[in-house]
């Protein structure tokens, strides 16, 4: 799985689609591909002049499921195989054991959730490069990812190296599993996210309550105030994710307080949701990790041959949009200083959707790898739900093999329309 350790996106060699593509496999879907006299790869790889603006995203904690890689290894072994076989040995551990078998309680704890999560995103993507002909650098425009998310944007982006980004997530895993360990033993309580949904016309004065609460009031910043009360206290707006949706990070009692605050004095009644989150990140609580993250970020590349090489690249071959600053990274150090940044400060979804969508003008959206809830929050705010012919574009996921055929065609189909604009 040579490819994928050096990174993506890799052009890698084209070939025909195996006609026994859906032997002991369940595959079905695929049938299709091969009523067709000219080899699937063709369709998908070219690029045209004057198409609709692309972007591909990447979903952050909480999608990971047990069994979500079996059927991708059912229906492309010889990619999968030796690539989840790349992931352990890089690792130095059995992640894809986990993945297969769970249990759930295991691989939800952080520093399982997401190298597995980030590592099968990214092999996705390669089985589209790979097994689809589908070239990432002439198809695509813009890469983003959700917090967790952003490691395989970049990586998609050509700023850091596969074997990079999956050692730097997992360090950053157990960082901030430290940083959560470390408020239970020294203060007690539990910690971890909450999601609230609210109505879209409702959002900004539920944030200003919110703030008004904590003690602070710029929205979505961490201000010193809230750094320095005690852990047990600490509660923080961690994602703002679309016009009726906000994370909450900290103290889970004190974000149950909160609620009740503005419940009551506030005149919100919100829709609040645990997420599958053993640590409350993008909260001060993991300073700690940032200032580590920060440190490796300076040094260098682990990947063979290219250990006297810097571990992030700039520029890369795709645009990148950071979570925390909602556009385009700049520069190697402001790449660095965000990336670090980001395990503290509110991850920006929703002004880094609306930025590609109402200024850079993005009419086509793939989100890429396990789960659906980006492409619903994608979708929301955009309007576009699938292909829109209106709009000269769509919205779509592939985190199963059954939506390749229907992503990839869509894209063709809508390769020549013109923006509304």
């Amino acid at each position: 799985m040579k490819g994928l350790a050096n990174g993506l996106p890799t052009n890698a060699t084209q070939y025909s689609f195996p006609k026994n593509v859906c032997q002991k496999s369940s595959l079905r879907c695929w049938q299709t591909h091969q009523a067709s006299s000219s080899p699937v790869q063709r369709r998908y790889a070219s690029s045209k002049p004057h198409r609709p603006r692309t972007a591909i995203f990447f979903p952050g904690q909480g999608v990971q499921r047990v069994g979500m890689l079996t059927p991708w290894l059912e229906a492309f072994p010889a990619t999968a195989k030796p690539a989840v076989e790349e992931i352990d040995h890089l690792l130095g551990y059995n992640l894809s054991k986990i993945i297969e078998e769970g249990p759930n309680s295991i691989l939800t704890a952080t520093g399982n959730a997401q190298p597995a999560i980030m590592a099968s995103s990214l092999l996705i993507l390669r089985i589209l490069e790979r097994d689809f002909g589908f070239k990432t650098t002439e198809r695509v425009d813009v890469t983003l990812g959700h917090s967790l998310g952003e490691f395989a944007a970049l990586v998609a982006g050509g700023f850091v190296v596969f074997e990079d980004s999956l050692y730097l997530v997992r360090k950053r895993a157990e960082l901030m599993a430290e940083c959560s360990q470390r408020a239970v033993e020294e203060h007690g309580g539990e910690y971890g996210m909450v999601a609230i949904v609210t109505e879209p016309d409702h959002l900004t004065s539920l944030i200003e309550a919110i703030h008004e609460f904590l003690g602070f009031h710029s929205a979505g910043s961490k201000s010193e105030s809230a750094q320095d009360v005690p852990p047990i206290q600490q509660v923080s707006i961690a994602n703002i994710n679309s016009k009726n949706q906000i994370v909450l990070s900290g103290n889970i009692e004190r974000i149950k307080t909160l609620l009740t605050h503005v419940r009551q004095f506030g005149g919100h009644d919100p829709r609040a949701v645990r997420l599958k989150s053993d640590s409350p990140f993008h909260s001060p609580l993991m300073k700690p990790a940032g200032a580590a993250m920060k440190k490796l970020l300076d040094g260098k590349s682990r990947a063979k041959g290219r250990e006297n090489e810097d571990i992030v690249s700039f520029p890369g071959k795709i645009e990148c949009i950071s979570n925390v600053s909602a556009r385009p990274f700049q520069s190697k150090e402001d790449l660095k200083d965000l990336w670090a940044r980001q395990c503290v400060e509110t991850v920006r979804w929703w002004d880094s959707i609306k930025y590609l969508d109402q200024e850079q003008h993005v009419r086509r959206w793939i989100g890429i790898g396990p789960g659906k809830v980006g492409r619903n929050l994608v979708g929301k705010e955009v309007g576009m739900r699938g292909r829109d012919a209106v709009k000269g574009g769509g919205v779509w996921g592939i985190s199963d093999p059954k939506e390749v055929e229907e992503v990839l065609r869509a894209l063709e189909d809508t390769e020549m329309m013109k923006d509304e604009e």
